[in-house]
């Protein structure tokens, strides 16, 4: 192998390593990652198939009778979160007339990196974030200016960067969800756009809560206690009473271990259930048939 074949070969290397050694932790942040994006795909195939099975009614015909064998039972709400359920309320806001100096000290109050902007009428209008701020005082600090034939991009920041206000500053329009979306759809909105907040708008526009990135992580992935109390609901609605003191549940890192004696279609029932919650990584059956 010649140099220049071992410096392709070193540069190979590398490109499969980390930028920086991992710290103790980021194993476990990494597996939680995973989870988290198993659970966000989880979530949006079961909307799907829910939505495939809904059945089509006949606009001209008589509703089905209560109770009627043709009446299709609706998805189990619980298990759809709501972005409803977990936004932050009230929602921390700013008027677009609010000069920049007042805009730093509030997302220092507030321990926040950007909030949304609205206008007399709590309209979401845009959203002011500290990158935003950062762009003026560094241009102004530095006195740098682009270019006859700067970059497009460096112009544009340029000319917000002599803004005054949050209007001047802001990022328009804004990125926002409506209460009743999904947690998983939010959740996908927020990792297509980098935010770590997501403004919540009514269907008028107004503001009206604000959702933050990890909230939306904490209720997609839950620990092995929340995921062990699930399995053992499910025994309890799948196996008769005399049945299910028999089973055992055990937990680990999203591995659901089943052992005890069951009628082999119990059994088999009590799996796939089992086998469809979200976050579950891994069901080891180790149940024998009674």
């Amino acid at each position: 192998m010649n140099k220049h074949e071992n410096l392709s070969a070193e540069a190979q290397a590398r490109q499969g390593l980390p930028s920086r050694p991992w710290s103790p932790g980021e194993t476990d942040r990494q597996d939680r990652l995973i989870r988290y994006l198993g659970a966000v795909a989880t979530a949006a195939a079961e909307r799907s198939r829910f939505a495939e099975q809904a059945p089509a009614h006949d606009t001209a015909g008589p509703p089905p009778a209560a109770g009627s064998a043709s009446q299709q039972p609706s998805p189990p709400e619980a298990r759809v979160p709501l972005v409803r359920d977990v936004m932050d309320v009230p929602a921390v806001s700013l008027r677009d007339d609010l000069p920049y100096r007042d805009i730093a000290r509030l997302l220092a109050r507030e321990q926040v990196g950007a909030v949304p902007v609205v206008d007399a009428e709590d309209h979401v209008i845009g959203v002011v974030s500290e990158s935003d701020l950062l762009a003026k005082v560094a241009f102004e600090a530095s006195g740098h200016r682009p270019g006859r034939v700067g970059r497009l991009r460096e112009r544009r920041m340029h000319s917000k960067a002599r803004g005054e206000t949050a209007a001047d500053l802001m990022t328009s329009p804004a990125i926002t969800v409506l209460p009743g979306t999904t947690v998983a759809e939010a959740a996908w909105l927020a990792t297509l756009s980098r935010l770590k907040r997501l403004p919540v708008a009514d269907g008028a526009g107004r503001l009206v809560g604000v959702v933050r990135r990890n909230a939306l992580l904490q209720v997609l992935i839950r620990d092995d206690a929340g995921i062990r109390a699930e399995v053992e609901a499910r025994v309890e609605a799948c196996c008769p009473p005399q049945d299910r003191t028999t089973v055992e549940v055990a937990v680990q890192d999203g591995i659901v271990e089943l052992t005890g004696r069951l009628p082999s279609a119990t059994m088999a029932r009590l799996v796939a259930e089992v086998e469809a919650i979200a976050d579950v990584v891994e069901v080891k059956n180790l149940l024998t048939a009674a």
